[in-house]
Formats: C-alpha cells, structure tokens, sequence
C-alpha cells in the first residue's frame, strides 16, 4: 500500500478487508505519536501511557469499523485517548482507595522521581503546576498549549462548549503562571 496521508483514503482502505490492516497500520503510525504525547501528559510515566495507548488502539480497531466521520479521525482518536486516561486515572484511585487529589500528588511525585527532575528549571515547574490543576482544566491545558488544538474540535473530544473551554483554558493558565512565580 503506498503511503497515504489522507484520513478520508486511510477509512476507505481500512473498511476494505484486503487493506484494512495496512490501513489501521497507516493510522497508528500517522497518530501514535500525537496520542502518546497526549496521554503521557495526563498518566505522567511512560510505562502507564504505553499500556493506556494500547488500549487506546484496541479501542481503535474495534471501533474503527462504525465511525461515521461525523467529526476528523483525530478528533475521534483524542476523544478516545482522552476517555482511555480518565478510565485509567479512576482506575488508580480506586486501587488505591484514595481521593482522587492523593492521585494527583502522586503523579507530581512521579515527576519529582525523575532521575532528571530540577525545580529549579523552567519546564519542571510547568509540569509540577500542571499538576496542580483540576483533571479537566489539566486536559484542556495540554490540548491547547501541546496539542495546539482549536477550541471547535476541543469541543468535540470532549464534548463541551467553547465558551466552558475558553473559560477553563483562562483559569489554567492564570493558576499556572501563580505556582510557577510563587514556588
């Protein structure tokens, strides 16, 4: 199969049985990347963000079948991975039976364990603040700022209105650079 980039061309191979692998294949590649970044924001350790990735493409390739492109395929594969996180996070404090803020301390302990972990740098303290926000505000600070995603598919992943995510993104912001001034 020759390299295709559209995603319209990659749901047309995939829905045929004689290129569906090589189609499925093609998008992993395409998105894998992107998604990995996305998920590892939220789950903090590589090791969590793979085994959330692979349930991710799991998802993917159950599902890919019956997408009905009412939105892009990567709005649908970040809805996905969003969902594939909060499961994953929810998972933990149940295991752990803890409030879900003792999970949010342990992921920026998790950053502090980082073998190469500096407070005194710039984007360790981006990260530690980013953990300091609530789950949803978190999300829509890492689509935004990492993801560089428009409000409008925003809007889509994480079925919401604009104005709620503008609103959420402000917040975000403003208690991000209150913990990186004061800490």
């Amino acid at each position: 199969m020759a390299v295709t980039t559209q995603d319209s061309e990659l749901l047309i191979l995939f829905r045929d049985p004689a290129t569906k692998e090589s189609a499925y294949t093609s998008i992993i590649r395409k998105y894998q990347e992107k998604l990995y970044w996305h998920v590892r924001r939220m789950v903090i350790e590589h090791e969590d963000a793979n085994d959330v990735l692979q349930n991710v493409f799991i998802r993917v390739w159950n599902a890919l079948e019956n997408f009905r492109e009412d939105s892009q395929l990567y709005t649908w594969l970040y809805r996905i991975a969003t969902n594939e996180c909060l499961t994953f996070l929810e998972q933990q404090k149940k295991r752990a039976s803890v409030p879900l803020g003792d999970v949010e301390s342990g992921l920026e302990n998790k950053i502090k364990a980082d073998k190469d972990f500096d407070a005194n740098k710039l984007e360790w303290k981006l990260q530690l603040a980013i953990q300091q926000l609530p789950e949803k505000q978190r999300i829509v600070f890492g689509l935004r700022y990492y993801d560089e995603m428009p409000y409008e598919e925003m809007a889509k992943v994480l079925e919401t209105s604009e104005g709620a995510l503008k609103a959420s993104y402000h917040h975000a912001v403003k208690k991000i650079e209150d913990y990186i001034l004061n800490h």
